[in-house]
């Protein structure tokens, strides 16, 4: 009886070292997705879209916000600020923005006109998995510069639409547009056109039938002020559903704000508005 009271002492004794090594171990394994982004789909996509082109550090150029853990995987939210101004001498003509790890990388190239004053750009996308989310903006000087971050999220591909496909459907090509703020003649002014969209990613299904949803998705939007250029976007499945972009115009009164959009089955949409010199809504 003594010899067996003797050996579970002993192996009573191992515990607090188990214990330790275990949590210890648990502890690494939790932090480690935090301590290095993966890079390894990086060196494809950047030969893939930019070839042998050098890319330098974003500082000073542009600054790229996103939530560190995204609340919503299939909305997240995404902000670009320009640190220079758009002028004859050096401006920014276009950010391409990438989510490494998504299917399909690369969300889509933004490209700026003069007529913006400011290049900043607000917008919502798809994250697959925990990746780094890239902003590259091109100079007009033909330079590139990089900001980059990490985000936590998974699944937003593929994640259910938020309407049902008859009532996204009905509302399809529907366009909301906001002014930001104090609005002056001549001075860069913010402003968010919103696009009623489901963009099918190709990767989801119908919550009713359980059939999968063919990809079908806003291809393009372009907006004009009079008829002048103003942002023009080209991009692919992972943009949010009902796109959404926050961007800047040198506006004038009485001015119109032209928006058209095209999708990937050839829908062509179209929604103009005149503009209004007064606090924003």
């Amino acid at each position: 009886m003594m010899r067996i009271f003797a050996e579970s002492r002993s192996r009573l004794s191992l515990w607090p070292g188990l214990v330790l090594s275990c949590s210890l171990l648990l502890a690494g394994f939790l932090a480690a997705p935090d301590a290095q982004a993966d890079e390894s789909a990086w060196p494809d996509i950047r030969d893939s879209v930019f070839g042998d082109r050098e890319i330098a550090d974003a500082a000073g150029v542009v600054a790229l916000e996103t939530p560190y853990r995204a609340h919503d995987a299939a909305v997240v939210p995404i902000k670009i600020t320009a640190l220079i101004p758009q002028d004859a001498e050096r401006s920014i003509t276009k950010i391409t923005l990438i989510v490494d790890e998504n299917p399909a990388p690369v969300v889509g190239t933004f490209r700026f006109f003069p007529q913006n004053g400011i290049a900043s750009l607000s917008t919502r996308v798809r994250v697959n998995a925990y990746t780094n989310i890239r902003a590259i903006a091109e100079t007009s000087d033909g330079k590139l510069f990089m900001a980059a971050n990490y985000v936590k999220a998974a699944g937003g591909c593929s994640a259910p639409a938020g309407k049902d496909h008859k009532l996204a459907m009905s509302r399809l090509g529907q366009m909301r547009f906001r002014q930001i703020g104090e609005w002056r003649a001549g001075e860069p002014s913010e402003a968010q056109v919103m696009v009623s969209h489901p963009n099918y990613s190709g990767m989801q299904t119908d919550q009713l039938t359980q059939l999968w949803i063919p990809a079908d998705y806003v291809r393009t939007i372009e907006l004009s002020l009079n008829g002048k250029p103003v942002l023009a976007f080209d991009g692919d499945i992972s943009m949010s559903e009902n796109p959404s972009l926050r961007f800047f115009l040198k506006p004038e009164e009485g001015a119109t704000l032209t928006a058209r959009v095209t999708d990937t089955e050839e829908r062509s949409f179209t929604e103009s508005w005149t503009i209004k010199l007064e606090p924003g809504s």
